[in-house]
């Protein structure tokens, strides 16, 4: 039997792993940590039965993965939830820009943007399904269906900041802005809509889910399907060079590429080598997770019903962000991420004391304590949530690889996604996959389509692998 290898037990780890064994191969994983999961580990940090998902936790992308939704990973626990309203992106004031799944209803709050927003994301978020098979995979490839992609990619080529000028209201310009922010890139370069309209397209059609019982569900349940197909998984095993490797036939590395770098040594042709240790990481994250007894008293009402809630102030105050964190400026007022997860799976929170998640945008490797410009932004916006909280954990940017070593300064995105690295991944070539020693695969967020529990990084890694076998 041909024996596969995978290093790391993240979504793409776990789901190149599932693919190699849907195929006949025999597959162990090797995680260097006590638990599975990367990204979509969960648990409680605070107040004992408040669960905490540790970096991702509301899945857009995952929910519409074309490989996860071939997995009927129902069977194994997985379930999806919703809340009301998919995302919030509160102004001064008291008002906000309000995303719901549907794209008739998000419209209808966006006034005289409403028709705007109809045109740009109703056709796309229809068809989602269809053009996945080309947005969740390497880009540059003759796509399977050019004509629709040639719709959703003309609006993805522009900068954010002139996407954003189609939309009269501040509404509209901020829940638009606050979304292509999620690529950690300033909002002036071109493509940085990108991966703001990919996250919308994908939202409209499916919903910004989170995982029943928290993100690690997720992992969770590929895991039990891996063990189906006769995989295993070994936790506590770090592999630190090639002499770590079992033999195997092929061996695919759910890690940042100069830690692949690393592990293989001179065993790498010398270009790939380069590439892989010139691979460059972005902004950071300084996440800090809260106890909140009787939720966050949101000023703007349709916030108190959204999973996800965007606090950045105006468009132009995004980009400013955007900016200065790409620069290695800390802003007075940074872009901060919040997660109200429990809205959708109430299980999460303990009688009124609910989890809030929240990260902010800071600079790569940033040393200093964001914890108080985070609630600062939060009071902006929600006068009172100080007097509310009564518990909170940090996790500034040097812990984030010591949590998960892809992490590298903090950068939750495995990799910067400027121009070269998010169309070709950590080197020039056809194929992002390949390492150029025969049998051995790059499968982590560093390649197409990028970050997210979606799975299709290792999936189309897997492929690649089985193509050459």
């Amino acid at each position: 039997m041909t024996e596969a290898i995978v290093v790391g037990a993240g979504p793409n780890g776990l789901a190149a792993a599932v693919t190699l064994a849907q195929h006949g191969l025999r597959v162990t994983v090797l995680e260097a940590a006590d638990e599975i999961g990367g990204g979509t580990r969960s648990g409680e940090a605070i107040v004992p039965g408040l669960l905490q998902d540790h970096c991702s936790a509301v899945h857009p992308m995952a929910v519409g993965s074309p490989f996860l939704r071939e997995l009927d990973l129902g069977r194994y626990g997985l379930r999806w939830r919703l809340p009301d309203v998919d995302c919030a992106h509160p102004l001064d004031g008291g008002t906000a820009g309000v995303l719901y799944r549907s794209v008739s209803d998000t419209a209808a709050g966006l006034g005289r943007d409403g028709a705007r927003w109809r045109r740009l994301f109703g056709g796309p978020a229809a068809a989602f399904d269809t053009l996945a098979e080309d947005v969740m995979g390497p880009l540059l490839r003759v796509p399977r269906h050019p004509v629709r992609l040639a719709r959703f990619g003309i609006p993805a080529l522009l900068p954010a900041t002139a996407l954003a000028r189609a939309f009269a209201t501040e509404e509209a310009r901020a829940l638009f802005g606050g979304v292509a922010a999620h690529a950690f890139q300033p909002l002036h370069h071109p493509l940085s809509s990108s991966i703001g309209l990919g996250i919308l397209t994908a939202g409209h059609r499916h919903g910004w889910a989170v995982a029943e019982g928290g993100s690690r569900a997720i992992s969770d349940a590929l895991a039990a399907l891996l063990a189906d197909l006769g995989g295993k998984i070994e936790t506590g095993v770090r592999v630190r060079s090639a002499a770590d490797l079992p033999p195997a036939d092929v061996t695919l590395f759910d890690l940042a590429p100069g830690a692949v770098a690393d592990i293989l040594g001179d065993r790498l042709p010398p270009r790939v080598a380069r590439a892989y240790r010139r691979f460059r990481h972005g902004p950071g994250a300084f996440k800090v997770d809260f106890a909140v007894e009787g939720g966050v008293p949101w000023s703007a009402r349709p916030a108190r019903r959204a999973g996800t809630v965007h606090l950045g102030g105006t468009f132009a105050e995004v980009a400013h962000t955007e900016r200065e964190i790409s620069a290695g400026r800390m802003p007075e007022r940074p872009f901060v991420l919040v997660g109200q997860q429990y809205l959708a799976d109430p299980q999460r929170s303990v009688g009124d004391v609910h989890p809030v998640w929240t990260y902010a945008h800071v600079p790569h490797g940033y040393d200093g304590d964001a914890t108080e410009a985070i609630i600062a932004q939060i009071e902006r916006f929600a006068p009172g949530f100080r007097d509310r909280v009564i518990g909170m954990t940090t996790r500034p940017t040097s812990a984030f690889p010591a949590h998960n070593p892809n992490y590298v300064g903090g950068d939750i995105l495995t990799g910067a996604k400027n121009i070269p690295q998010l169309l070709f991944g950590p080197r020039l070539g056809l194929d992002p996959y390949t390492t150029g020693l025969p049998g051995h695969y790059l499968c982590s967020a560093a390649t197409p389509p990028g970050p997210g529990a979606h799975g299709m990084c290792g999936h189309h890694a897997a492929r690649a692998a089985l193509a050459a076998l």
